[in-house]
């Protein structure tokens, strides 16, 4: 019966978020996001393959390779571990089709960090870090010869993974009543791109007690707080740019929303939608309290259940369309991608993905120094943004395509406005 039961887990049908991912790709680009852990030693890379060895068993949904069928794509386990890659001279390279076809996820080591890198139809961002978390246990424990308890999201290596980490919970919670996706677009930037495809990753290091009081100030959440310090700093942008008010576009900040918070879930696969805020130049001047109250009382009104599972409904009445499920492979992929490239990035100027507060057990803590997780760049626009916190500091990673850094001025800009202190990290090559 346990035989029956590993058989079964080699082969899943995409959920219902990642349907569109294979279908967006193109030759520049591909999906990709990292989350990674930096520890106060040095890796050993021997110790780290036999972690991994024993993780990926855990793992099936993640753990996978994308492989194309008759009428959909769909994830294979793969049989073993990828090798253990160095890190190249910046994050998110590309990842080809052959590549996705032996395995859609990458382990990079460089010094003391171990990053891992994933196509998105594999997991979310909640899913990645039970990943990582779990592959970090793993490997202290046999590094350290130490026991960490399996919590704080760090599951049990040697155990079978259960149903309902590998469930589509999209379908299950769908609603019967759809919404309508018409929508506004919004502003984008643009700038001289890097010939070669470098990508730049710059990153703040922010006080957690800092962020949370100034939050505090504005009766707002941490990530309420952050995303009106982008939405502010994007708008002042498109001023310095554009300065004809009349002639300017909505500012529109697309912010994932774990729906793990909402609806009971223990998937490990894609469970995630968003809320977009906006702000309307033409109106008039906004003050940082209108923005942060825009933001507070979008989250609010969307991120309830009845809401969540309308929008939910949208897309998985698509998927269960008899005629649309009939449609070949090649086809299906062709109508995706001009939706994709049709609107996919036009409604907001990026994306800001706040992955909370990351914990991890006190045996644990004792040998990390950080985390950090970088979401990879727009197909077309150029910018993208992942925060999350640790510690006691938020870490908020920029990642462009375009050479000038001009938004991670205004946000650094901002900051200082609103009396937050912020160390400033990057790769930016020279010029």
């Amino acid at each position: 019966m346990a035989k029956k039961t590993k058989e079964s887990l080699r082969w899943l049908r995409l959920d219902n978020a990642a349907k569109i991912y294979p279908a967006a790709r193109r030759k520049n680009w591909s999906n990709l996001f990292r989350q990674s852990v930096t520890l106060k030693d040095d890796v050993d890379t021997s110790v780290l393959k036999s972690a991994l060895d024993v993780t990926v068993k855990r793992f099936p949904s993640i753990a996978a390779r994308l492989r194309g069928g008759t009428f959909w794509y769909y994830l294979q386990q793969v049989e073993e571990a990828p090798e253990i890659r160095e890190e190249y001279s910046y994050p998110l390279t590309y990842m080809n089709n052959e590549e996705m076809k032996k395995c859609a996820f990458r382990v990079i080591v460089f010094k003391n960090r171990i990053a891992v890198e994933l196509f998105h139809s594999l997991t979310d961002g909640t899913g990645a870090l039970v990943f990582l978390k779990s592959l970090t246990a793993e490997y202290l424990e046999q590094k350290y010869k130490i026991k960490i308890p399996c919590e704080c999201g760090i599951l049990n290596r040697r155990e079978e993974p259960t149903a309902e980490e590998l469930e589509d919970c999209f379908l299950k919670n769908a609603g019967k009543v759809p919404l309508s996706r018409k929508d506004t677009n919004a502003w984008h930037m643009y700038g001289d791109r890097h010939c070669d495809g470098f990508l730049d990753v710059t990153c703040f290091k922010i006080p957690v007690k800092e962020a949370l009081d100034s939050a505090h100030k504005y009766n707002s959440t941490l990530t309420v707080f952050m995303s009106a310090v982008m939405m502010k700093a994007l708008l002042n942008l498109q001023n310095e740019k554009n300065p004809n008010i009349k002639r300017q576009k909505r500012i529109k900040l697309l912010i994932p929303i774990n729906l793990r918070h909402i609806f009971p879930s223990k998937t490990l696969r894609n469970f995630a939608m968003y809320t977009i805020p906006e702000i309307d130049p033409r109106l008039g001047e906004y003050t940082f309290d209108e923005i942060c109250k825009i933001i507070q009382h979008k989250m609010g009104m969307e991120f309830t259940p009845k809401h969540m599972s309308c929008v939910i409904a949208t897309n998985v009445n698509d998927e269960k369309n008899p005629l649309v499920r009939l449609i070949p492979l090649p086809i299906k992929n062709a109508v995706m991608k001009a939706v994709f490239d049709s609107v996919g990035e036009k409604k907001s100027c990026l994306s800001f993905s706040n992955l909370g507060a990351v914990k991890v057990p006190d045996e644990m803590a004792k040998y990390i120094e950080r985390f950090d997780f970088i979401l990879g760049v727009q197909a077309e626009a150029p910018y993208n943004c992942g925060m999350l916190s640790y510690g006691d500091t938020v870490y908020i990673n920029f990642i462009r395509n375009i050479k000038d850094a001009e938004l991670e001025r205004h946000f650094f800009a901002v900051l200082q406005e609103l009396g937050l202190s912020a160390t400033v990290e990057s790769n930016q090559k020279e010029r």
